[in-house]
């Protein structure tokens, strides 16, 4: 039998209906006005946080963020150039929003580690994402034997080092098999030829 956070999921698939259009644009209208990095008291989306890593007690905090879309901006040179060599087109930085908007994230909140993210909503401008963090000097995490690894000193820092979930994709590692083969250990490791 279907419990809750089925029927949730379900309704963050049904996109295109008039009642989630309705309520993502109240949230939209309210969330332009916040700060851009916001702590709120409970996920938005609570089967994707959970599915996540995300549990309800102490030491867990969800914070929202908005990050601009689109490719990189960089200033016109100011010297003249033909419009080929302007760099002003294509130009694409090689992380993606998730990831940076995770490491902005970090930055606000240094002592906690990011344990994972998910896409909450997006406008023409923006898109907005919400950052699991684990505080892991919190009692509760650190006798708690299923989190408890992210105190440990190899994970410092995890998500400016491409270990969450986004920074592996923007590694490449989700790609197995052919076509793979210089991805792994790293992508310096074969001068960056897999990328």
């Amino acid at each position: 039998m279907p419990n809750a956070y089925h029927y949730i999921g379900e309704f963050w698939k049904k996109r295109k209906s008039p009642e989630f259009r309705k309520l993502r644009r109240d949230r939209l209208i309210t969330w332009r006005r916040e700060q851009v990095i916001t702590r709120v008291k409970r996920p938005t989306r609570l089967d994707r946080a959970r599915q996540l890593g995300y549990r309800a007690k102490q030491g867990y905090i969800i914070v929202r963020t908005r990050i601009r879309r689109g490719s990189r901006r960089r200033p016109m040179p100011v010297q003249g150039r033909r419009p080929k060599r302007m760099g002003s087109k294509l130009i694409q930085a090689r992380k993606n929003l998730r990831l940076m908007a995770e490491e902005r994230v970090q930055r606000a909140y240094t002592n906690l580690q990011v344990l994972n993210s998910y896409w909450v909503a997006q406008d023409a401008r923006h898109k907005y994402y919400e950052i699991i963090l684990v505080d892991p000097n919190h009692p509760v995490i650190y006798n708690d034997p299923r989190i408890s690894w992210i105190g440990e000193v190899q994970h410092k820092r995890r998500v400016n080092r491409g270990l969450t979930s986004a920074g592996k994709k923007g590694r490449g590692l989700r790609q197995k098999g052919r076509g793979a083969e210089k991805i792994r250990p790293s992508l310096r490791r074969h001068k960056r030829k897999g990328n």
